[in-house]
């Protein structure tokens, strides 16, 4: 597609974000560093604002000999212009400052950079914290170090404005026993713990961003310690766009009225300020865009960028759709599913072909005959209230030993998804059903997620079941897989499951119980719930001794208006006894499983993989806690697991603190992985840094993660269901990496639409007040944990009814000093000390500009902050006697 010189017509459009202001002698917007258009005559032709990428040979040679890096590209949310790849030697990340060094690559996509001579990384002055240093990025918990199924309604995510968080969960989501969701969250770095020295205020999203004085070194710089210094890249290849390069945002006229593009173009504002400004041809707009555009201020278009020359700042696009208003539900939940890539389309007919046609469907009676019966046995499921898609069912049987037979039994979906078959194409494409707080996007049709696969109750359904012998503490004597039949007799809530632990002795009354067949007796399930909670208690008793980690995030859940869809309302949910139960025995089954086939297929097995923290990050925590008085051990994730849960009390001042630690404890870990075993040599990269075990799958949900199907099969041919696989190990981590990328949008998809829903919430129903924990203190604002919210917010001095604020460093600690105006002109001006871990008081509030809100600090009364002057901190030992 050819275009006009936009060179020319730059200045009244504004310059992009993260582009410096100033047209250096390089160029517009050339970085300092490219020297490639000096001393080049530039005549008859437009000056290049980007350099042309390497070829694919040069890089794959650059790449073998070291000299360049590969990585997925984050850029910083809240502050644009900058962008990171992790460092291979898992030291601090690699640097990438502005739009020009990051040369067209969007956030997410898989990069090669060129480390930058030495003089130009970027200097880390040493009175800002090298926590300044990290990117503000979307890190991930591993399922497994969260609470677990939960609602529907029930999620997390970070509102739009970009230094907010919602910690929320919600059920039927991806936790590592298939059970729920805390893994993401999209966090302003570890830099919020630290004090900056150099005044920042609020970021301008449309105003030119100039490039911080710590970015360029001076001359004077090279007797800096290498400490103080981060390397610093550029990216010459882009080697897979996993950017969707779709957006949601509005449209907006050029400002240049006389130009020849405003003749042409109009210009798409997106709505995530990572992806670039958009030339879209007017064409593309609605007739009356040009005479009206103030009718169009609100409404939420979808944009595919389709080029981006390097001779312009703006990329070029096309108008997908008009999606609606700006703010309602429905057309931002759209733009989210777009932006990210996921399929929410109906299935084709050719899909649907796949599924059994004579319904009702009976099990083919040759079928039973391959199968171990247990429709006679008692086996329950134990879900959200909620739930449709049933993947797992419990059951647990006395032996005459003093042993007992406790079995799990996980939807056999591969069953009615052939290998190769449409439905099996779309399953792998699609590769994990997407929770939003109000509808799910399935992974395979509602027949099969709801009906056919779904271990409803009182119905025979296939099933594949790990059924072991197991001693009352958890020993395992006797371990059995194979495809089975079960019918299962009740379909409990977790709501049901915590009352019969909590009245082990008592029976409970018919009426407050679902139907339960009539071959079994609410007696016997009542008992197998109390044998199985037993049990599962000693197995997590057992792991946290092992070394296992776990970091319990506030989890949100909302209340939705059956009528219009609107949140009413948010409760942090509590994460109970009947959800540890099930999580417990859904963790037994996946190691079972990772064991089983790695054994089988040492070259072929479909593992996880939780690589450790990024270890800068983690000791720059351990350090800065050490500044505050609280002694950490994060060597190992035993050791950060006991430090977490031995230093706290169970009054309300300890239980806040420990909120917010283990909120800055979830920042440096990393994302598990699903890999091949065949690709990766040293078996030590299999571990699970979390659960601090050697092998690690998915089995338990393949209703919703086409991961779990494919293991699914491979345990088939463990077992010799089915032929050996003939699949090459690299084509097997080809799907992983797919399962891994879909999984990755899924949860970014999850959060914003929390974000959303939070948002709305605000407008609709705030302002809202909560208690909060302070968790940073900078020269001119602070940074809370909002405690009834989960939410993190900055608060700004200068967006409160303050007379004056004083900055300074106590020691080594930072301290904000409040002066309050006082309502009254005769009353004396309130004084407040924000230090870490103040507890305060804050409001929530809607802001004029769609989806965004503010905390505010309320104004104390007389004592002024209403932390407590003596820290408590009592020893607990176990995770189960700590209060949380």
């Amino acid at each position: 597609m050819t275009h006009p010189d936009y060179r020319l017509n730059l200045r009244p459009l504004g310059t992009p974000r993260g582009v410096p202001a100033v047209v250096g002698p390089h160029g517009f917007g050339a970085s300092p560093g490219d020297k490639k258009s000096k001393n080049k005559s530039m005549r008859g032709k437009k000056k290049s604002i980007f350099e042309t990428y390497m070829s694919k040979e040069a890089v794959s040679e650059g790449l073998k000999r070291g000299a360049l890096i590969q990585g997925v590209l984050r850029i910083n949310p809240k502050k644009f212009h900058e962008a990171f790849i992790p460092s291979p030697d898992g030291d601090r990340d690699i640097f990438i400052d502005g739009v020009v060094a990051r040369n067209r690559a969007l956030n997410g996509d898989l990069v090669v950079v060129k480390l930058l001579p030495e003089e130009q990384w970027k200097v880390i002055k040493p009175e800002i914290s090298d926590k300044e240093t990290e990117a503000t990025y979307e890190s991930d918990l591993p399922e497994e170090l969260c609470g677990h199924h939960l609602p529907q309604q029930f999620l997390k995510g970070y509102n739009d404005s970009p230094d907010v968080i919602i910690e929320a969960q919600f059920g039927d989501s991806d936790l590592e026993d298939g059970h729920g969701d805390t893994q993401n969250m999209l966090i302003d770095g570890v830099k919020k713990l630290s004090v900056r020295t150099q005044n920042k205020g609020k970021e301008d999203a449309s105003a030119p961003v100039t490039k911080d004085e710590s970015t360029s070194m001076s001359k004077d710089t090279k007797a800096l310690s290498e400490k103080s210094l981060q390397k610093s890249a550029k990216v010459v290849y882009i080697l897979e766009k996993k950017h969707s390069r779709a957006a949601t945002g509005i449209l907006k006229l050029l400002a240049d009225k006389n130009s020849e593009l405003f003749r042409k173009y109009a210009l798409f504002s997106p709505s995530d300020h990572r992806v670039p400004r958009i030339y879209v041809p007017l064409k593309d707009c609605p007739q009356d865009f040009v005479t009206r555009p103030k009718d169009y201020a609100n409404t939420l278009f979808i944009c595919r960028i389709v080029d981006w020359k390097e001779d312009s700042n703006f990329a070029l696009g096309q108008l997908a759709k008009s999606l609606g208003q700006a703010g309602e539900i429905e057309p931002e939940t759209e733009g989210i599913l777009t932006e990210y890539g996921v399929d929410f389309s109906d299935f084709s007919s050719e899909v649907l072909e796949c599924l059994p046609q004579n319904l009702p469907w009976t099990i083919p009676p040759e079928e039973l005959s391959k199968r171990r019966d247990l429709r006679k046995d008692c086996i329950f499921t134990i879900d959200p209230s909620t739930a449709r898609d049933l993947d797992d069912a419990l059951s647990c049987r006395p032996l005459a030993d003093g042993s007992f037979e406790v079995g799990v039994h996980i939807a056999d979906v591969s069953y009615f998804v052939p290998e190769g078959s449409h439905l099996d194409k779309v399953a792998a494409d699609r590769a994990t059903s997407v929770y939003l707080v109000q509808k799910v996007v399935p992974m395979l049709p509602r027949l099969l997620c709801e009906e056919l696969c779904s271990l409803n109750p009182m119905t025979d359904k296939l099933t594949f079941s790990v059924i072991w012998t197991l001693t009352p503490k958890g020993k395992i004597l006797k371990e059995w897989f194979g495809r089975t039949i079960i019918r299962s007799c009740t379909k409990l809530s977790y709501e049901h499951a915590q009352s019969m632990i909590e009245s082990p002795t008592e029976k409970i009354p018919e009426k407050e119980l679902p139907p339960i067949s009539p071959e079994h007796s609410s007696e016997e399930v009542h008992q197998a719930v109390l044998n199985l909670h037993r049990i599962a208690k000693q197995l997590r008793q057992q792991r946290f001794v092992d070394g296992a980690l776990r970091l319990d995030q506030l989890k949100l859940a909302f209340t939705l208006d059956s009528e219009t869809g609107l949140p009413q309302g948010c409760h942090i949910y509590e994460y109970r006894d009947s959800n540890k139960l099930v999580e417990e025995f859904m963790l037994l089954a996946n190691m079972a499983v990772a064991h089983k086939l790695h054994r089988a297929f040492p070259e072929q097995a479909l593992l996880r993989r939780h690589p450790p923290p990024q270890m800068k990050m983690l000791n720059d925590l351990v350090e800065f806690c050490d500044q505050m008085g609280l002694s950490m051990d994060a060597s190992s994730a035993g050791a950060l697991n006991k430090s977490l849960t031995k230093i706290f009390g169970d009054d309300k001042y300890s239980l806040a603190r420990k909120e917010v630690l283990t909120n800055m404890y979830s920042r440096p870990m990393q994302m598990a992985l699903y890999f091949c075993s065949g690709v990766l040599q040293d078996q030590a990269q299999f571990r699970h840094y979390a659960l601090n075990v050697p092998l690690y799958t998915h089995f338990t949900s393949p209703i919703r993660r086409f991961a779990d199907v494919l293991v699914h099969r491979l345990l088939a041919a463990a077992l010799g269901y089915r032929e050996q696989p003939e699949v090459e190990p690299h084509a097997l981590q080809k799907q992983a990496d797919h399962c891994n990328d879909r999984r990755m949008a899924s949860k970014r998809v999850q959060e914003l639409s929390a974000s959303l829903f939070f948002a709305v919430l605000v407008r609709e129903s705030g302002p809202l007040e909560s208690e909060a924990m302070v968790m940073g203190v900078l020269n001119q604002a602070f940074d809370v944990l909002v405690l009834r919210y989960g939410v993190q917010k900055r608060i700004y001095c200068n967006a409160l009814a303050l007379r004056s604020y004083h900055f300074q460093k106590v020691g080594k600690k930072p301290e904000l000093t409040l002066l309050w105006e006082p309502e009254d002109p005769e009353q004396e001006p309130a004084r407040q000390v924000i230090t870490v871990f103040s507890l305060v008081e804050v409001v929530l509030q809607a802001e004029a500009a769609v989806l965004k809100y503010s905390a505010i600090l309320k104004q104390p009364g007389p004592e002024g902050s209403l932390a407590p002057e003596k820290e408590e901190e009592e020893s607990h030992g176990a995770l189960e006697d700590s209060a949380s």
